[in-house]
């Protein structure tokens, strides 16, 4: 008896298609089911019957000694394909796929685009390359083709028509008839292009997989491959003409593959590793729903609308029904599709608003369904780490966004944290740091927003090389980053992820190279930008009990060589230079800060020597001689808020910048450093204000242009508040007995009623009584800590 073969030709992830495979199936009884698919699946394609396997899921297929070079073959419940093997599985016949094996296409010099296989639709207009480089053409897409002919200028409204709205009639298999015969004009007349080389290659190896079968004995074939195929493949011809074309095919590369979790997300075309469905979401809907699918997706649409706080009762429902079977009426539609019931969700629920509207698109049309995959697929040790640390931290990976806080005081959260930042080190980024929702500004708590993409598969099996489990991936990139590395703030920055990941093993080896790194960097601007990440991390120790011993030695030598450098890199700079440097210069002084409070023997002192002699390098022969005054005004005012100089001796060096000695462009650039710590020190110290404007009103005019970007940009940078108050105490003139711009202070205090609350206000802020001093400011001295002061 002759083998009989059916050719199913469909469209990939089209539920139309689906489920005519399903009732032609039905009918057919074959004894093997043959797929368009990566032949290197048949050891793990009985994976797919276990009630644990939940599409959408992916076949993912790599290179052994190249994880990068990747490729997937994504199914979802509403895939043709997928249909097909869970027929063959359920049925118990032999499941294979037969296209071009993946380890052809994963070679170095790939004659084949190992990609989501290959269909009607999604695989038009592309590229491909031949044996040969040269590249050609691909097919024009024949749904369009067949769209236009038939008089229709959207080719997905006409094939949701055509096939996905259609139910399988009395003859299952009259659908294929007319798709095959469709394909054929569209193949025969060239109307789809001609055959590329890459075409010739895969429909070869099809036919001799075929071949194979009937060799094999069995006699009801079913062939599921996409529909543009079929042609090729109805007529066999001689063993001799296909493996002629198959013998300039490249050498194998040792290949790998497994099933992993995919989302309707990723199936759409507007994302990566896109299958060219834009509607995933409304597909699935499709599928579950073969009857009227629009009542209760309408009915989910307006469930989802009210969890936003839309307004949108059943009435609304009723009605969005009504409004989309009238418009397919009105547009010649057999049955409202997607445009009809988004119309009808825009003008009804939405009011219009497409920004409703939008939330709608993303939810349900395309949606965020993650797959699940059994635990027996195969696997790399890292990825079995990585689920074994995700079911222990109760962390389960999920499509949706979703923001998680953790109190880093709990050892679960602590723990979570660690997996998070080791496999930010592996780059992977499962979450991202994101802004608290709690108003915390200590050091114990973190905010994540976390969201599972299919691609960290492929990441995975890349950090596979540095490690086996998560923990020793992370440790050993971090060491090849540091060993690798070249800047000064790239090793500080990666010392800090070590100690955010609790990395102990891998920190003595960073810590080796970036000790190097620092000995022999120069730059005081790298050696500024690098020792704020340094104090940071020595801030973890508190909560996550790393040892911070050789990170504080390095933090305190380079803030000693930021002491003996600052002074020199500071002269001659110009205005980016010394707005650069402005920055670098509020950095430390914060990272010293803290330093010393963590025992830094007279570090603060070295520091404000080195600030002190910033405000005394004024330019005395140009400005290429000395400091610029912004940097010294910004000097001046950290050691005013330090207490290292009081309010008359900021105001006398304030008085000698302003005066007409010096250019007025330096003084300007002079007060916007000192006001950049705020300028609410001009309400409480009207002698600043008086100086303040007595230089500004004797400004000469024909540089108070140059002048006035400078104070405009410094004055904006202040609170509303202040601006205002400065502007109604200078427009009230000066006091009597005052000079010039002093202005009036504001109602005389009653330092009686005053006095009376101190000893009340020092209890407070938990300070002796002895640092009250009646009648003169209350001091708040830096607590011991100075860590969340």
């Amino acid at each position: 008896m002759s083998a009989e073969v059916t050719l199913l030709g469909v469209r990939h992830h089209g539920p139309g298609s689906a489920r005519a495979v399903a009732a032609a199936l039905e009918a057919l009884q074959p004894d093997t089911v043959l797929i368009e698919g990566p032949p290197e699946a048949d050891a793990i394609v009985g994976l797919a019957a276990r009630k644990d396997m939940v599409p959408p899921v992916a076949l993912l297929a790599h290179a052994v000694d190249d994880p990068a070079r990747a490729a997937f073959w994504p199914y979802a419940e509403f895939s043709p394909e997928w249909v097909a093997i869970r027929y063959g599985l359920d049925a118990e016949v032999p499941v294979r796929f037969i296209d071009l094996p993946a380890a052809y296409g994963l070679a170095p010099a790939p004659v084949v685009d190992a990609g989501e296989g290959d269909g009607a639709a999604e695989d038009a207009g592309a590229a491909d390359a031949t044996a040969d480089g040269a590249v050609e053409d691909r097919p024009g897409d024949p749904i369009a083709l067949l769209a236009e002919a038939a008089g229709h200028d959207d080719p997905e409204r006409w094939w949701e028509d055509v096939v996905e709205h259609r139910a399988p009639g009395a003859d299952p298999l009259a659908p294929f008839a007319a798709v095959a015969e469709a394909m054929t004009a569209l193949r025969e007349a060239g109307a789809a292009g001609s055959a590329v080389r890459r075409d010739d290659l895969r429909e070869a190896y099809m036919r001799q997989q075929i071949r194979a079968a009937k060799r094999a004995g069995h006699r009801r074939i079913a062939v599921v491959c996409g529909a543009f195929h079929v042609p090729a493949l109805a007529v066999l011809p001689t063993v001799a003409h296909d493996r002629a074309l198959l013998a300039g095919l490249p050498k194998k590369v040792r290949t790998d593959i497994t099933w992993v979790p995919w989302t309707h997300r990723r199936l759409s075309q507007l994302s990566g590793y896109g299958a060219g469905i834009v509607s995933p979401g409304w597909y699935h809907h499709l599928f579950a729903e073969p009857g009227d699918p629009l009542p209760k997706w309408l009915t989910r649409a307006a469930e989802l609308l009210r969890a936003a706080d839309h307004p949108v009762s059943s009435a609304h429902v009723i009605e969005a029904v009504r409004l989309a079977r009238t418009l397919a009426v009105m547009r010649g539609r057999p049955l409202a599709g997607l445009t009809e019931a988004l119309d009808a969700v825009r003008s009804v629920m939405c009011d219009g608003s497409d920004v409703a509207l939008e939330l709608v698109r993303d939810r349900l049309v395309i949606g965020d369904a993650l797959g699940e995959v059994p635990d027996g697929a195969p696997a790399v040790p890292l990825q079995r780490d990585l689920a074994r640390l995700q079911r222990s931290l109760r962390l389960k990976p999920e499509a949706e966004p979703r923001e998680l806080d953790l109190d880093l005081r709990k050892e679960n959260d602590a723990a979570r944290s660690r997996l998070l930042h080791r496999l930010r080190l592996l780059g992977i980024d499962w979450g991202v740091p994101a802004r608290s929702a709690v108003n915390s500004t200590g050091t114990f708590r973190e905010s994540w927003r976390l969201c599972w993409q299919p691609e960290f598969a492929v990441r995975i099996v890349e950090a596979a090389q540095w490690g086996t489990t998560v923990e020793d991936a992370a440790a050993g990139k971090a060491v090849g980053t540091a060993r690798a590395a070249v800047e000064l703030a790239e090793l500080t920055s990666l010392v800090e992820a070590c100690l955010l990941a609790g990395l102990s093993g891998a920190l003595p080896a960073v810590m080796r190279v970036l000790a190097d790194c620092a000995a022999l960097d120069t730059d005081v601007a790298r050696l500024a930008g690098a020792l704020p990440a340094l104090v940071r991390a020595l801030r973890y120790g508190d909560v996550r009990g790393t040892d911070d011993g050789a990170l504080g030695e390095v933090a305190t030598g380079l803030a000693d060589r930021i002491c003996v450098g600052l002074p020199p890199a500071c002269t001659g700079l110009d205005a980016d230079g010394a707005a650069a440097m402005r920055g670098h210069l509020d950095e430390v002084h914060g990272a010293i800060g803290l330093l010393d409070a963590d025992g830094a023997d007279g570090l603060a002192d070295r520091w404000a020597g080195t600030l002190g002699s910033l405000t005394r390098r004024e330019p005395t022969g140009g400005p290429a001689d000395g400091v610029p005054g912004l940097l010294r005004g910004r000097a001046v005012r950290l050691l005013l808020d330090d207490g290292r100089l009081d309010s008359a001796e900021a105001g006398r060096r304030m008085g000698l910048v302003l005066s007409p000695a010096s250019a007025p462009a330096d003084a300007a650039g002079w007060v916007e450093g000192f006001l950049t710590g705020g300028g609410a020190l001009l309400l409480h110290d009207p002698r600043l204000l008086g100086l303040l404007d007595a230089w500004l009103t004797a400004v000469p005019a024909e540089v108070f242009t140059d002048v006035l970007p400078l104070l405009r940009r410094t004055f904006a940078g202040l609170e509303a508040g202040v601006r205002n108050t400065v502007g109604s105490r200078v427009a009230a003139g000066p006091l009597d007995g005052e000079p010039a711009g002093a202005v009036e202070p504001g109602p005389v205090l009653d330092r009686a009623r005053a006095d009376a609350a101190v000893p009340v206000v020092a209890l407070l802020l938990g300070l002796p009584a002895a640092s009250a001093h009646p009648g003169g400011p209350v001091r708040i001295p830096r607590q011991a800590s100075g860590r969340d002061t």
